[in-house]
């Protein structure tokens, strides 16, 4: 037996950005903006839609300001946006943003090579960026990449990423994503870390980002479900890769994740055809041939065109 599961799984759509911003195709305005509509209209209540990012290091987001303001928002849908500083806040709010994500890493070499500082300066900042954002009245999410394997330094102890969680709650971050940004990490470390971060983060407040470089990302979403986690990240066709990550591939599947949970009977408010056919519109202009989601190739009548 599995134990006792959440009945309900929070789905954090991060197609739009995090699939997105390491595609070398060119995706238009347009397509973003429909994109991340149709995820909305499937059900999906997070949809994290681009990032005030600097256009020389993320050309593919270059048009924040174009997304956001086309955007038709639907009531009760979040809408994040990736921000790295004061600046890139100043640029989410003009474009009428109210939720926005900062994100650091428990690994210092991967921070040095994703941000350009260390943990303790990338925090330093981001207390004056969350405080900024609260008195704008924006919800702020939290990441914390290589949470559990950086690429540069192998294996990451919980107790290291013990304290940047509690630094992050102590700004007044309102949720907290660990990520698994290569994907390597397996079920035991999940656990490890799940076991370390309980007493501190709540399963509200504590989500995961698992990639599947090596097709595990769901044994590790079991695991932490078994451990009342309910909140999990998640890319529409399986898009995604970080450019600061050698050797990460694609995120999980949010039709990969759907298909498991739905059939575990967990409910998550999300129509999985309709991310079928989000992730089939998106793939359509990344003209792959082959979509990294296990759920689209063994479909082959949903397979994109």
């Amino acid at each position: 037996m599995l134990g006792r599961l959440p009945r309900f799984v929070r789905v954090v759509e991060v197609g739009a950005r995090d699939g997105l911003q390491n595609e070398p195709t060119p995706v238009p305005t347009e397509v973003k903006v429909r994109f991340i509509e149709m995820l909305a209209e499937a059900g999906v209540s997070v949809v994290e839609a681009t990032a005030f990012v600097s256009p020389r290091w993320v050309p593919q987001l270059a048009d924040a300001e174009q997304v956001m303001t086309q955007l038709t928002r639907r009531a009760g849908v979040r809408y994040p946006v990736l921000v790295p500083n004061l600046k890139g806040l100043e640029r989410a709010l003009n474009a009428g943003a109210t939720e926005i994500a900062i994100f650091t890493a428990a690994s210092e070499s991967f921070c040095q090579r994703n941000l350009n500082r260390s943990i303790e300066q990338s925090l330093h900042e981001y207390e004056a960026v969350v405080h900024a954002a609260k008195e704008a009245g924006c919800w702020v999410r939290g990441y914390i990449s290589t949470a559990l394997v950086c690429p540069y330094e192998g294996e990451i102890a919980p107790d290291s990423v013990k304290p940047i969680v509690e630094r992050l709650l102590a700004m007044g971050v309102d949720e907290v994503s660990l990520g698994d940004t290569i994907g390597a990490a397996t079920p035991t470390q999940v656990a490890r870390l799940t076991d370390t971060l309980l007493p501190l983060l709540p399963p509200e407040q504590f989500a995961y980002h698992f990639h599947n470089t090596y097709g595990v990302a769901l044994a590790n979403v079991l695991t932490a479900l078994q451990q009342g986690i309910f909140i999990f990240d998640s890319s529409a066709g399986g898009l995604g890769g970080c450019p600061f990550a050698p050797g990460a591939s694609g995120n999980l599947a949010t039709e990969d994740l759907l298909y498991m949970l739905h059939g575990m009977g967990i409910e998550t408010g999300v129509s999985l055809e309709g991310v079928v056919a989000a992730a089939q519109y998106i793939l359509s202009h990344l003209q792959r041939a082959t979509p990294p989601s296990n759920y689209l190739r063994a479909c082959p009548l949903m397979s994109p065109a």
